[in-house]
């Protein structure tokens, strides 16, 4: 029946749809970028790394690249062949795993020297947002953006209304 796939059409946008709104994009280095003489630890402490947020290197081409290595790679400093390099100078990666992830920079002794390395680790995204009630109706800085938490009240209670409508 025609009601029964408008519901299940609601519902999976109902699901799906805040968790693309709610990934999060991370510049590293905010406004440094990706460049020597940075302390890119003390950058990540205090973030909230999940599955499907980015992280973007900026830098300019030529003068850095970025290298996804293992822990060993990160702590010696070891980058895997130049073939794997990204090299953009606006090098989005996209973290699909949780788990610890290392990047380096595999130019000249920048990781070794200029501590041009950086170490996250990668929560996985829960399905309910854990937050305080007064966090859950704020407004974000935009005056005409609403937070996640809103949408989801907002599309909860949409279908909510579409179910009893249709049904």
């Amino acid at each position: 029946m025609a009601i029964d796939r408008v519901f299940d059409v609601l519902a999976i946008v109902a699901i799906v749809l805040p968790s693309i709104a709610m990934a999060e994009e991370f510049i590293v280095g905010d406004g440094i970028g990706w460049t020597i003489g940075f302390d890119y630890q003390d950058w990540a402490k205090g973030k909230d790394f999940l599955v499907g947020d980015k992280l973007v290197f900026q830098y300019p081409v030529g003068a850095h690249n970025v290298f996804k290595v293992n822990g060993t790679g990160f702590q010696n400093c070891i980058a895997p062949p130049q073939s794997e390099a990204l090299t953009s100078g606006n090098d989005t990666i996209t973290l699909a795993t949780p788990g610890r992830k290392w990047y380096i920079c595999g130019v000249g002794k920048h990781c070794e020297l200029g501590g041009q390395k950086l170490f996250i680790t990668v929560q996985r995204k829960s399905l309910a947002p854990t937050m305080a009630p007064s966090q859950a109706l704020s407004y974000t800085s935009s005056v005409n953006e609403i937070t996640a938490p809103i949408y989801q009240l907002l599309m909860a209670v949409t279908v909510t209304i579409a179910s009893m409508v249709f049904l």
